[in-house]
């Protein structure tokens, strides 16, 4: 990129003058939709180096800042957080109503097994029980004026 030094004397020193490469950028960026022209042609200034080198290049303008733009009172991040935690309260809120339902729910199904069991239990008792009573001498049929012929009755 510089020219190499050659070794002289200054008296022989001759003045050299290098035209600048402009340097493409490495990044590879989408080309503007409409060119800009420079509104002025940039200088040419010229630098000699301690070593008696000349580097002749164009003056770069100092950087100037992008305007700041108003900033919200209120991040768009600060905002999503706080929409975030009010919804998952809401999720929190309904899920302790639904598992507070389902216990409600079993407890009742319990209590209806429970009152089935003693109910059907008393019943099947109470039949034990009453047919120890019951059972002297077996079944008692009382025929009258039956005839009987192959099996079949007839009165």
């Amino acid at each position: 990129m510089y020219p190499q030094s050659t070794p002289r004397l200054p008296a022989q020193r001759a003045v050299e003058v290098h035209q600048p490469t402009p340097i493409t950028p490495a990044v590879a960026a989408p080309a503007p939709v409409v060119p800009v022209q420079p509104t002025t042609v940039p200088t040419v200034a010229s630098v000699v180096l301690p070593d008696g080198r000349i580097i002749t290049g164009y003056a770069v303008g100092p950087v100037q800042p992008e305007p700041v733009t108003a900033k919200p009172a209120v991040a768009r991040a600060a905002v999503n957080v706080a929409l975030g935690g009010v919804g998952f309260l809401a999720v929190c809120g309904g899920l302790l109503m639904l598992t507070t339902f389902i216990t409600a729910l079993t407890a009742l199904i319990t209590q209806l097994v429970t009152l089935a069991v003693v109910l059907f239990g008393g019943f099947i008792a109470a039949q034990v029980l009453t047919a120890g009573r019951r059972s002297r001498g077996g079944t008692t049929v009382n025929i009258r004026r039956a005839v009987i012929k192959r099996n079949h009755f007839h009165h």
